[in-house]
């Protein structure tokens, strides 16, 4: 009997499972629509939840589309994970780094996409703007732990400083997907490129 009760998920597990069950829903049609075409109706009547459903667990779309994201980049932080600790070299850092960018851009387009469109609406929308900061300081990071282990693997001291790092990549990443989602079939290989390029510049010169 003791062990039955201590097999059973807390109310507070089940409510967690539902929000993000809703939240895998609701990223298919936000990444798809975009944030401003976006309703909590639209997100029912395109999933197997009620409106009422989706109500209950989120008050309104900030609330629902705010969790969404973060629940989304939760996981995106721990993308570039592998290649940090499996790189015994910069060229192969360099080379697993630049195949997951190319990676994620083809598989998961409507996802960044959505970011993208968040990030800018945060500029007009106050409500959005904390966790809007938030995840892109945890980005920052994400991207920094790279830059900093090519650092260590190439013997030589960043030049960049994290938030400098993270701007030149993302420019890159946002550029490539662009391309890539107005049909563009050179724009994920030359984002690879560039990073091949442009990393090495991130690194301060080799001591004479």
């Amino acid at each position: 009997m003791a062990g039955t009760k201590q097999a059973r998920r807390a109310p507070a597990d089940r409510y967690d499972e539902r929000r993000n069950q809703l939240a895998e829903s609701a990223l298919q049609t936000l990444g798809e629509l975009g944030y401003a075409r976006t309703s909590l109706r639209e997100i029912a009547n395109n999933s197997e939840f009620s409106h009422g459903v989706v109500h209950y667990y989120f008050a309104d779309k900030f609330e629902l589309i705010i969790y969404c994201v973060r629940y989304y980049k939760s996981r995106c932080v721990t993308r570039y994970d592998a290649v940090v600790e499996d790189s015994t070299t910069p060229e192969e850092l360099l080379t697993a780094f630049a195949a997951k960018l190319v990676e994620t851009v083809r598989e998961e387009a409507a996802m960044h996409r959505l970011w993208y469109d968040l990030r800018t609406q945060s500029m007009f929308e106050e409500k959005l703007r904390e966790a809007v900061l938030m995840i892109d300081a945890t980005l920052e990071a994400m991207i920094w732990r790279v830059v900093s282990r090519y650092a260590e693997l190439a013997g030589r001291p960043t030049a960049m400083t994290p938030a400098a790092a993270y701007g030149v990549l993302d420019g890159l990443f946002q550029q490539a997907l662009l391309g890539h989602l107005t049909g563009s079939t050179v724009a994920v290989d030359s984002m690879a490129a560039q990073v091949h390029e442009l990393m090495p510049l991130m690194l301060a010169p080799s001591a004479a």
